[in-house]
């Protein structure tokens, strides 16, 4: 029964792994781009950007929706690392057991 679900398994690590470091990227670029190290204009950076946000701000706005901004500081970014980190963590626990 292993050999078949844990192959599953280690997918879906890979992607939560994947979608992790998304997260990390798109949170420092923006600080990037907020302490103007990183310029908005350049055509690269913006595309990027459009892409990472494209790609994590459906969860953060559902993050949002249930935890909202404290004192101007949005924590849903940090709050989905934590998820993904215990996801990571609970499907590389399940994976032992199963083999």
């Amino acid at each position: 029964m292993g050999v078949i679900i844990e192959p599953f398994l280690y997918i879906i690590a890979f992607v939560i792994d994947i979608y992790f470091k998304i997260v990390v990227v798109e949170v420092v670029l923006h600080w990037l781009i907020h302490f103007k190290v990183l310029d908005v204009s350049n055509k690269y950076a913006r595309k990027t950007m459009e892409i990472l946000q494209a790609l994590t701000q459906p969860v953060y706005k559902k993050i949002g929706e249930k935890i909202p901004p404290f004192s101007g500081v949005d924590f849903s970014p940090f709050i989905l690392l934590l998820v993904l980190l215990f996801l990571g963590r609970l499907v590389f626990r399940l994976s032992e057991l199963v083999l």
